[in-house]
């Protein structure tokens, strides 16, 4: 570990050395590539020095505790130099989960998908419920929400919902969310008042960019057709919905919520690029999966991942085992200490990883 931070350190001092460099300067991609490099160590380097200092600090107060012949300054000089020993273990946790790898997603924008699952109508006004809650949670957050496309049904349900989450770190935020969200409630058409069970399906993807898919056109096929459901008489009149199919994967996509087809045909190749991104990049994580059981799971949208009680008003994650009662809130989009006791686990997990 600590050679590992000393290589660190020493790269970080050369990168900065080369940032100052009048040549670098010049060259703006070098400049930009170093500049980056340089901030991701920061932290950690950071972090590692202040280890080294209070090192240096500990070393100190024994020296010259060893020396004294105070009986008070002594003790003085020991009780500073076991503090600081308690400080060292605390900042090596901390090097440990600096040095952790990182998820390279982490900082995107994502693709957020709502799905209706089993129980009809009762499960679209559910899917509907949790695309209410996520725009809350990621406006909260200062996240820019973009509609995609919605396919809604008459009582206010949502059968099928794709949503471009903007902004720095949303896929880190969300990425915890794919799966199975299974509700137990007495749905509002229900007379005998018994609870019902019924599900959606929750996928969030990394957002692509165009250099790191590549789409050939002879993979694909371009389908255009008239939309459904509202719309007026654009409906009837013009075919602006897109359907995408990519030939080497078996991924669909279709968009029809704009008018426009060149727009549907843009956020198309969008979500296409995520889910290609994310069918390669599921493969290789399963691959790395045989090495290491997450405790948060493997991301898998067929895995139930969480339960929501309304006659309780508990809503459980079945990976980490966490109840929690505050359903109310929670629906509202107030699902951050959910999503940051799993993103504990997660690290714990890693953490248990590494030392096996």
């Amino acid at each position: 570990m600590f050679d590992k931070l000393k290589d660190m350190k020493t790269r970080y001092e050369f990168l900065s050395s080369q940032l100052a460099d009048t040549a670098v300067i010049a060259d703006m991609g070098t400049w930009q590539r170093y500049s980056k490099e340089q901030a991701d160590l920061t932290e950690t380097v950071e972090k590692y020095e202040e280890y080294l200092a209070k090192e240096k600090e500990m070393a100190d107060a024994f020296d010259l505790a060893e020396l004294e012949t105070d009986a008070e300054m002594k003790k003085m000089l020991l009780d500073e130099g076991y503090e600081c020993k308690e400080k060292l273990a605390l900042l090596k946790d901390e090097l440990k989960i600096l040095l952790l790898p990182k998820d390279k997603n982490d900082e995107r924008s994502c693709i957020l998908e709502v799905r209706a699952g089993t129980g009809g109508e009762e499960a679209a006004l559910f899917a509907a419920e949790l695309c209410r809650m996520y725009q809350n949670y990621c406006s909260a957050h200062r996240l820019r929400v973009e509609e995609m496309d919605i396919n809604a049904t008459e009582l206010g349900g949502v059968k099928e919902a794709i949503y471009n989450i903007k902004g720095a770190g949303a896929y880190k935020l969300l990425k915890y969310e794919s799966g199975v969200h299974r509700v137990q409630r007495v749905p509002a058409t229900e007379t005998q008042g018994r609870i019902h069970t019924s599900a959606a399906t929750v996928a969030v993807l990394p957002e692509a960019e165009e250099v790191e898919v590549e789409i050939n056109d002879k993979d694909i096929r371009i389908d255009i057709f008239h939309s459904g459901g509202a719309g007026g008489q654009n409906v009837n009149k013009v075919a602006s919905a897109v359907r995408i199919t990519h030939f080497p994967t078996g991924i669909v996509v279709t968009c029809q919520d704009e008018r426009s087809q060149l727009k549907n045909k843009e956020r198309a190749f969008k979500v296409l690029r995520s889910r290609i991104y994310d069918f390669y990049n599921g493969q290789n994580a399963k691959a790395r999966e045989e090495n290491r059981r997450s405790m948060v799971g493997s991301g898998d949208r067929s895995e139930r991942i969480r339960t929501y009680n309304f006659p309780q008003s508990r809503v459980t994650d079945h990976r980490i085992g966490l109840s929690q009662y505050n359903l109310e809130a929670f629906m509202t989009g107030d699902i951050d200490s959910m999503v940051e006791a799993l993103a504990i686990a997660d690290r714990e997990a890693l953490l248990s990883s590494q030392s096996e």
